[in-house]
């Protein structure tokens, strides 16, 4: 019923999305389980202490990893046009 092709495609474009997102994700993850700790120590209930911080945590880690993230992108953009062409 589907074409093979075409869902290889869509499996890779889901794979290298988890593959981008991860590093940025987990950096999130983290940096908001260390501030739940900081914040259940210290009694200190405050929203923007938890979402400030993991905003520039991430902004940080995406840019750091901007060149890679790049290159993984241009190299999937580059198999899918010479898949096209083939």
């Amino acid at each position: 019923m589907y074409n093979e092709a075409i869902l290889d495609i869509v499996r890779s474009a889901i794979m290298l999305t988890l593959k981008i997102s991860g590093p940025v994700l987990i950096a999130g993850l983290i940096i908001g389980l260390i501030i739940s700790i900081f914040q259940s120590i210290t009694s200190i209930q405050d929203q923007a202490l938890n979402f400030v911080p993991k905003i520039i945590v991430m902004l940080l880690v995406a840019s750091a990893m901007l060149p890679w993230l790049v290159a993984r992108i241009v190299a999937f953009t580059q198999e899918l046009f010479l898949l096209h062409i083939n």
